[in-house]
């Protein structure tokens, strides 16, 4: 028993948990609060996906042969194999049975339906792939070919990491939502509650915590708590997370707390931790007392009450996200399309934690800067994270990171990375950043070293016009520099791209697919996703539509508010390039098509581009700028050298020389220099090792070698310098 139970509704991700409930939970640990999580999407999951699963899938559809397509009758004739191949596939996502590999890559182990009609035109492509990834991905199609068949004749609203969305959608009222919810429990939402059932009747909580992080959720929350409701009304039910934050900040639908007691805005912590002092109190207080951020219905209306003095918990004292309970070498691993950057949000399971709170930057006019997990920044020091990375990897057994960041800043990603190398871990990391000028060639160098091994960030539309209108603090000559500094030192880059922005042209459209086209090409973007644009409530621009050019489509607000429509007063129907810029962008991702005139990719006629087709071959071809700040920080990430003393002679004059060598990860160095400068480095690359927490800067380094000797701008430019700074001495 625990009088805490913290859900997360079906669907999310397969690979990993949602980080969410594992937040709260670690927090309510520092409270001494016990709480038990469960992720009811992946057992959903693996309920529908199972011999016992499908056996009742193929049995409960009353399956009319002639009526269906023949995909579906293609399906329905193999579902023998599917049965007999379902806990084998399954386990090998799991990573339970690796050496299946090679029956399933044989492409005769596996029914294969429409969506393996698609790996034709793919079959080069998986010549960069290992056999484990190959047959992921194999295993990926198979379960969708299973999807289609659950959709069309189990329940049209599945989806793998969403189910009836478009519910949760911009629903400004609640009435679609709440009817669907009078009608009678589909498939899944069966599954659903036997599992909650299960639980609830073990754990007997008091409290239900119901995170809903996206609008995918939002359906399934609700009918989870309309059965505790229903079967359990003496138990309070709240929800929270990134929905309600977002979209249920106007709530005056009293119908809503048919289902639910409270809806929590923004951070939860002290919410949650003053609701469960509020239900656990005995005698129970009348009314909420003392709350934060916390909708109720009170006289039969929605209200919203703040009025505790007290404020949010501070970052470094929120604790660790807290990962048990949770069925963490159950999740399963799926490779959609053969690109390894864009694979890593479905395959592999991560760790989740957050640098900082909120956004440094907090500018851009499409990002929602008026909300406080956006506006209010807050970094957590570089020492606290990596206690916190070494507490999960001794908690779950995987050293896997994905810091989950609005945008990762820059200088606390370089103490991370830092801190990481000098206490010898070995771990991999990823994150969402900005690309800014800071990521120097030597900064994403060191990234690498302490195991960073891709960041995705928004390039948006490349137009300098547009960015500048979106506040994005950047230009497409400083992306091109950033993600190639990025690429070269190992990492792999993914952009968010858009189209669709207020007032931007056909032509502005074009230019920005050749500016993608040539990232793609020069080799210093890996991976992409085009979404267009949406207006939202909370945005500069859904604030302030006039002063970009839309007219919004305002309804009466009783429930969600966050996506607008709107109307460009350009008159211009972005909509129509959605296909080409998509298809165009796949080919990118596979290293083909780049000869292709943009033309190709769309059915109707578009513009020449006027894009240099050379402008970003010139952008990589500058010189980067070589001065150094004083202030800048000097670090050595190599091994100490070897020294060997000889003597040169030259014109009847001997001197003596040391040869250093640097037996370094790859490769191996060999500099001669005068004996009294060799001596000087042999005793600076100590200083100056990753190892010392306290680094040398570059006026000090310059101090140090000129009590001794002269001319150290000459020296520094030197090609055994050069040498090194290429090798690990880097300028941070």
């Amino acid at each position: 028993m625990k009088d805490i139970l913290l859900i997360t509704p079906p669907f999310t991700q397969l690979n990993t948990p949602y980080p969410a409930t594992a937040y709260l939970k670690g927090f309510l640990k520092t409270k001494s609060i016990e709480a038990f999580q469960m992720d009811l999407g992946i057992e959903v999951i693996l309920e529908l996906f199972s011999k016992k699963g499908l056996e009742s899938i193929f049995k409960a559809n009353t399956f009319n042969f002639e009526a269906q397509d023949n995909n579906l009758q293609r399906i329905y004739s193999l579902k023998h194999e599917y049965i007999k191949t379902i806990d084998a596939a399954i386990a090998f996502l799991q990573g339970k049975n690796p050496s299946l590999a090679r029956q399933i890559c044989s492409r005769n182990f596996l029914p294969e339906a429409s969506r393996f009609n698609q790996l034709d035109d793919m079959d080069w492509a998986f010549g960069t792939m290992g056999t484990q990834d190959k047959a992921k991905h194999f295993v990926t199609v198979y379960l969708e070919d299973l999807s289609d068949f659950i959709v069309e004749n189990i329940d049209e609203n599945f989806g793998f990491s969403r189910y009836a969305e478009r519910l949760g959608r911009s629903a400004n009222s609640f009435d679609e939502l709440y009817d669907k919810l009078q009608e009678d429990f589909t498939y899944i939402d069966k599954l659903t509650v036997a599992i909650l059932k299960d639980r609830v009747e073990a754990i007997q909580p008091k409290l239900v915590l119901i995170s809903v992080p996206f609008p995918g959720n939002l359906y399934s929350a609700f009918r989870c708590a309309q059965w505790i409701k229903q079967h359990h009304p003496t138990i309070k039910v709240a929800m929270g997370g990134g929905f309600p934050n977002t979209e249920l900040r106007s709530l005056k639908d009293t119908r809503v707390f048919e289902f639910f007691d409270f809806i929590t805005l923004d951070d939860g912590e002290l919410p949650v931790e003053l609701l469960i002092s509020h239900v656990f109190n005995s005698p129970p207080l009348e009314g909420l007392g003392e709350a934060k951020r916390t909708f109720i219905l009170q006289n039969n209306e929605v209200t919203y009450i703040n009025n505790t003095t007290r404020n949010d918990y501070r970052q470094s004292d929120v604790g660790t996200p807290d990962y048990s309970d949770l069925l963490l070498d159950q999740y399963i691993s799926v490779i959609e399309i053969a690109n390894p950057m864009h694979s890593l949000w479905s395959d592999g399971r991560w760790n989740k934690l957050t640098m900082a709170h909120g956004c440094y930057w907090g500018k851009c006019t499409f990002c929602d800067i008026s909300l406080d997990y956006i506006k209010l920044y807050e970094p957590i020091a570089a020492k606290i994270l990596v206690d916190r990375m070494e507490e999960l990897i001794a908690q779950t057994g995987e050293n896997g990171f994905h810091f989950v960041d609005e945008a990762a800043p820059p200088a606390l990603m370089r103490e991370v990375a830092l801190e990481i190398i000098r206490r010898k871990l070995v771990v991999t990391w990823w994150t969402n950043i900005r690309f800014e000028k800071s990521f120097t060639r030597d900064l994403c160098i060191v990234l690498k070293e302490s195991g960073c091994i891709a960041v995705s960030g928004g390039l948006e539309v490349a137009s300098d016009r547009l960015l500048a209108l979106i506040k994005k603090g950047v230009t497409v000559e400083q992306v091109a520099v950033v993600t190639r500094n990025l690429t070269e030192s190992g990492i792999m880059v993914h952009s968010y791209l858009m189209y669709g922005f207020p007032t931007q042209t056909i032509q502005e459209t074009v230019d920005s697919l050749e500016m993608v086209r040539q990232l793609f090409e020069a080799g210093v973007l890996q991976s992409g996703f085009w979404h267009q644009f949406a207006m939202t409530a909370h945005s500069p621009i859904g604030m302030y539509p006039e002063e970009f050019g839309v007219l919004p489509q305002t309804n009466e607000i009783t429930f969600a508010n966050n996506d607008i429509d709107f109307k460009d007063k350009s008159g211009i129907n972005h909509e129509k390039f959605s296909f080409g810029l998509k298809k165009s962008l796949f080919n990118f991702m596979h290293g083909i098509g780049f000869d292709f005139e943009l033309q190709e990719w769309f059915d109707f006629k578009i513009p020449r581009t006027k894009i240099d087709p050379n402008f970003i071959t010139s952008c990589l071809e500058k010189q980067d700028n070589l001065s150094v700040k004083p202030t800048s920080k000097i670090i050595w990430i190599g091994t100490k050298p070897i020294s060997k003393q000889f003597t040169k002679s030259k014109k009847g004059n001997t001197w003596q020389m040391t040869s250093l060598t640097f037996y370094l990860k790859t490769q191996t160095l060999e500099l001669n220099l005068e004996s009294d400068k060799a001596n000087w480095l042999i005793n600076i690359v100590e200083k100056v090792s990753v190892e010392n927490a306290t680094p040398m800067t570059f006026s000090q380094l310059k101090t140090d070698f000129e009590t001794t000797m002269k001319d150290f701008e000459l020296f520094w430019f030197s090609k055994q310098i050069n040498t090194l700074r290429e090798s690990g001495l880097l300028v941070l």
